[in-house]
């Protein structure tokens, strides 16, 4: 290995409060940028700045990742009553006690005691008399709705709106399996325009497109176009967390990028905590769309505010522009920055990318393959487990007593004490092994869960909540260590990539309620399985903390060298 390549994989220990011990020629000849930003302040007033910026499109993908789930969420309902109801009539009326059947706590949706009258009902009937008797329904027989619903008219919801009833309702679990289509097809599509023509072009035009797309929803005459809408909304915007996140961490230094990722995944969870009470308080669809993607509008100032990746525009060689960022951080931060160690980045960088087999600045999918393919392919089973049971955990919590918004609200808060759990442990113990404490713990858990139930159900509920905590930990550290493992010019790509394998998990989720049919505790059995081999197979990434972050392919493959194992088996050959 050269010089080089040993002094990329070392970070500086130095803190940001002694700049004269971090010098470039300490660096590789100066061709370290994070030395430079160690220098010119870590994590100064110009990070925090762009991190508020940065807000933005972490709140709007928090929202519009999951807002169907009050948009096309089912609203109360029951049948129409012809003998009973009149134009007057509310959900709630004393005869339901003898004409409508009760299900989960509340009036069945879908059916009705049949209507028998006895003689007396009759001559009722014949006569003009009230026909609404308790004798004159069969509670031994029920029939389906006939006659329309009655609605209780607390809430809007395209459900209500577009008259998706009982047979139907297939039509609004198809909203949320749409739009993670439309993830799946917007997250890597957004990742590789990013590595294409920048974090902050992107950023700005998949902000402004979501808007006009969830804006246009809003006013959906029905449900199809309102479809169509949703899968362009997320083709779109889905890019935005991802995005969002890498320019972050790659505005900051080494020693602070678990900062900067616990900042942004608790805006994630705050903000799904605040949409529930939002979605509470408005209670209308339309409205509440148009309150969640009128602020995205925003991304427009972007133009003006927000800076590019100083990274990304040295692997694409705009060094003008990359010197000016440098500068503009040194001046807000109030620190130095000699021209003489800009030009000796310049210099560097030149050098590393005149070096690279990558034409125009991008390698091709075959050398990417040739090089982390076995990393990808294990970065993506990890980010499948961790969606199967993300995802799987929060429906299989659907049942919980009380109001489905504050039940929603809960789980964002529930994010909270994850991060935090997932920051401390990656400054504990290091990204590799908080990732397989975690992803262990929480299956650990999981199982216990399925052996408590029915014993001891208040213990079982509370190590639920304490795996949907965990796994909540989990998802942040790997969505962090994802950022990590790769080069620069492939970064966002990958990424994505890595992200989009994931959906797969989410849209296998809600199918495990299929096998509770066949074994009542087999969904916990299954995510108990796919969290241990996660745990296990997470022990072969190489560790990232406090290293730099690969700029070139070289770079990444470099972390795996720097591994304990992968040292031994280094000085074995070099001794052979």
């Amino acid at each position: 290995m050269s010089k080089l390549q040993r002094t990329l994989d070392v970070v500086p220990e130095k803190s940001e409060t002694e700049p004269e011990a971090v010098s470039l020629p300490s660096f590789t000849e100066g061709c370290q940028l994070d030395a430079i930003i160690v220098q010119i302040g870590q994590f100064g007033r110009f990070q925090i700045t762009n991190y508020l910026l940065l807000c933005l499109p972490i709140i709007c993908n928090a929202f519009y990742s999951i807002s169907y789930v009050f948009t096309a969420s089912e609203v109360a309902y029951r049948c129409n009553i012809t003998q009973c109801d009149t134009l007057g009539s509310s959900y709630e009326e004393p005869f339901l006690n003898f004409t409508t059947p009760q299900r989960h706590g509340g009036w069945a949706h879908c059916e009705h005691y049949a209507f028998r009258p006895d003689m007396g009902a009759v001559l009722g009937l014949y006569l003009g008399a009230d026909p609404c008797h308790n004798s004159s329904f069969d509670k031994g027989q029920r029939v389906s709705c006939e006659s329309g619903y009655i609605l209780r008219k607390d809430e809007k919801t395209i459900a209500s709106e577009f008259g998706i009833f009982c047979g139907e309702k297939w039509k609004l679990s198809m909203v949320g399996t749409v739009n993670n289509i439309g993830q799946f097809v917007g997250i890597p599509l957004g990742g590789y325009l990013a590595d294409r023509y920048g974090r902050k072009s992107i950023l700005v035009v998949s902000g402004v497109l979501s808007s006009f797309a969830g804006l246009a929803r809003s006013h959906a005459p029905e449900y199809y176009s309102f479809l169509s809408l949703e899968f362009l909304d997320m083709a779109v915007g889905s890019t935005l967390f991802p995005t969002a996140f890498l320019l972050a961490v790659e505005l900051v230094g080494p020693k602070h990028r678990v900062v900067a990722a616990t900042m942004i995944s608790l805006t994630y969870g705050l903000a799904e905590a605040s949409m529930g009470y939002l979605a509470d308080y408005l209670r209308d669809w339309r409205v509440f769309l148009r309150v969640l993607y009128a602020p995205a509008l925003l991304h427009l100032l972007f133009i003006c505010l927000l800076p590019e990746s100083v990274r990304w525009q040295l692997t694409q060689s705009n060094e003008l522009e990359a010197k000016a960022t440098l500068r503009k951080v040194a001046q807000v931060n109030r620190k130095e920055l000699p021209e003489r160690q800009l030009s000796e980045l310049i210099r560097c960088n030149r050098k590393l990318v005149d070096g690279e087999q990558a034409p125009g600045g991008h390698y091709t999918a075959g050398q990417i393959s040739r090089a982390l393919g076995g990393r990808i392919a294990l970065c993506c089973f990890v980010w499948f487990t961790h969606t199967l049971v993300a995802l799987g955990l929060s429906i299989h919590s659907g049942e919980l007593n009380g109001s489905k918004f504050e039940n929603f609200s809960m789980t964002g808060f529930m994010q909270v004490p994850g991060v935090l759990l997932g920051t401390a442990l990656m400054h504990w113990v290091g990204r590799r092994w908080a990732l397989t404490s975690c992803q262990f713990t929480c299956a650990t858990l999981i199982l216990a869960v399925a052996a408590t139930n029915e014993d001891y159900p208040l213990i079982s509920s509370i190590l639920f909540f304490l795996a949907k905590m965990i796994s909540t930990g989990s998802f942040m550290i790997v969505y962090f260590f994802t950022s990590e493992i790769f080069p620069t010019n492939c970064r966002n790509s990958l990424l994505s990539f890595c992200s989009c394998m994931g959906r797969f998990g989410s849209m296998l989720a809600p199918q495990t309620i299929l096998l509770i049919a066949y074994y009542e505790y087999a969904p916990h059995l299954l995510f108990a399985l796919f969290g241990f081999t996660c745990s296990g197979l997470s022990l072969f990434f190489p560790e990232t903390t406090n290293k730099v972050l690969p700029t070139t392919l070289e770079e990444a493959r470099g972390l795996d060298r720097s591994m304990p194992g992968a040292k031994a088996k280094s000085e074995e050959k070099s001794t052979a």
